[in-house]
């Protein structure tokens, strides 16, 4: 069992799902609101590793939708610079074990990180079930 810092959307079906997963799978989760953290470029940065920009961004974040945010015209500064302002724009969850970051719920990835209990894994919750 490993404690997992998962920061989350209160009320995001999809976090609550994979939430219940990592709990399923003897984790220990430590849920925080992603929208009320105090982000920094520095605290928030190590959670994209050498992800690209653009799987940076939560797809479905209004500003994201409309296209007022266009995550593949960025840079790595100006991404940062706006998802600190508007924290609606982070891919979820964020996921911290230890000194280890990471950004989305790829299942197999965290399967082979930090474990889930495969009977209980499902096919997609990244993508938001209430764009379908």
């Amino acid at each position: 069992m490993v404690q997992v810092i998962f920061y989350e959307k209160p009320g995001c079906i999809n976090n609550g799902k994979q939430k219940a997963l990592l709990s399923a799978a003897g984790q220990e989760v430590v849920a925080y609101n992603l929208l009320t953290t105090p982000w920094t470029v520095e605290s928030l940065r190590p959670f994209f590793g050498d992800r690209p920009v653009t799987e940076w961004f939560n797809k479905t974040a209004p500003l994201v939708k409309s296209g007022e945010v266009v995550p593949e015209n960025l840079d790595e500064e100006r991404a940062l610079e706006l998802m600190i302002q508007y924290p609606l724009l982070i891919r979820r969850p964020l996921i911290q074990v230890g000194n280890i970051r990471q950004v989305g719920f790829e299942q197999a990835k965290i399967d082979a990180w930090i474990g889930l209990a495969p009977a209980n894994m499902v096919e997609d919750l990244e993508t938001c079930p209430q764009n379908h």
